[in-house]
């Protein structure tokens, strides 16, 4: 299968079922960006029904969706900034960048706008400024972006900060909270979005199925994650993904380690040089002592030779 082969397994109605065959815990969630990415790559229409969910779209206003940046699927990506977003055409009149972050490096709103600001730049040469296509990013985040206003699905745009007129409705920011499900609206409900992002949390298969049973796409998404499992050349790739995602954490717990004990250094050599000046200023005050003490008793020599 080359890197923009499509499903073999016919029509929808007559591939295997190869999800009802799947029992137990889910080895390789779909948090796992390499399977996010074959997923979204190889099943154009678990694409389709995942993008008008987050667009609030229906299915009758997707003409088409294309993923222009597909990977070779099974190649190898030991390098660790592999960049696994998905790039799509929208009915060839928007781009969407899809992007699935499960460790907070800390750099998510640069981030987000390096890759919306890129992608904006689409003009062929000869075209004006008017033919831009409209650029959407969307991140899919493992951890909560602003601690103090957890919101499940948030989308951003440049307005007026007086009157909160839109400037413009060609660059557009969404950020999904896999970690707030519980915070979805009736609106993210209602497209079904937070059903998209239990089935990226989902643990088990037979969670997969209970969410299955209420969204059609998603049944879909789900059976061709089963039949990708199954394929060694994507479960090895998925698997080193894994050990990338393990180092990461591993080095993030030991920068933090190694920051608590700079900081408990610092706090020690503080309260020493805190010490240090004390004395220091308890010796400045017996060093005036002695010299007024001197002071005195030269005088009161003084007095004596004259009397």
């Amino acid at each position: 299968m080359d890197k923009t082969s499509v499903p073999s397994d016919g029509s929808p109605a007559q591939r295997p079922d190869y999800l009802g065959m799947a029992k137990g815990p889910v080895v390789i969630r779909l948090t796992n960006d390499y399977l996010f990415h074959v997923l979204l790559q190889y099943d154009n229409e678990a694409l389709k029904g995942f993008i008008c969910a987050l667009l609030r779209l229906k299915a009758g206003q997707v003409k088409s969706v294309v993923v222009i940046n597909p990977i070779e699927l099974g190649a190898s990506i030991e390098a660790k900034d592999f960049i696994l977003d998905i790039k799509v055409l929208l009915d060839d009149r928007a781009i969407i960048n899809l992007e699935l972050q499960v460790i907070n490096q800390h750099n998510w709103p640069e981030r987000s706008l390096s890759y919306l600001c890129r992608a904006f730049d689409n003009l062929n040469p000869g075209e004006g400024y008017q033919m831009v296509k409209p650029v959407i990013h969307i991140g899919l985040l493992d951890f909560t972006l602003f601690p103090q206003l957890p919101e499940f699905y948030a989308t951003y745009q440049l307005l007026n900060i007086k009157n909160h007129m839109l400037y413009s409705d060609k660059l557009q920011l969404s950020v999904v909270d896999l970690t707030h499900i519980d915070l979805a609206t009736q609106e993210d409900m209602q497209h079904g979005i937070d059903r998209w992002a239990a089935f990226f949390k989902a643990a088990t298969w037979e969670e997969i199925k209970m969410i299955a049973q209420r969204d059609e796409n998603i049944a879909k998404a789900a059976n061709t994650i089963c039949k990708l499992s199954q394929e060694d050349k994507i479960r090895l790739q998925c698997e080193a993904r894994e050990d990338y995602y393990r180092s990461q954490r591993d080095m993030e717990i030991y920068m933090n380690k190694q920051a608590g004990i700079i900081a408990q250094r610092e706090r020690v050599m503080a309260q020493q040089e805190g010490k240090i000046a004390q004395l220091a200023e308890l010796l400045s005050e017996k060093d005036s002592t002695i010299e007024a003490l001197k002071a005195e008793l030269e005088r009161l020599k003084g007095k004596t030779h004259q009397e």
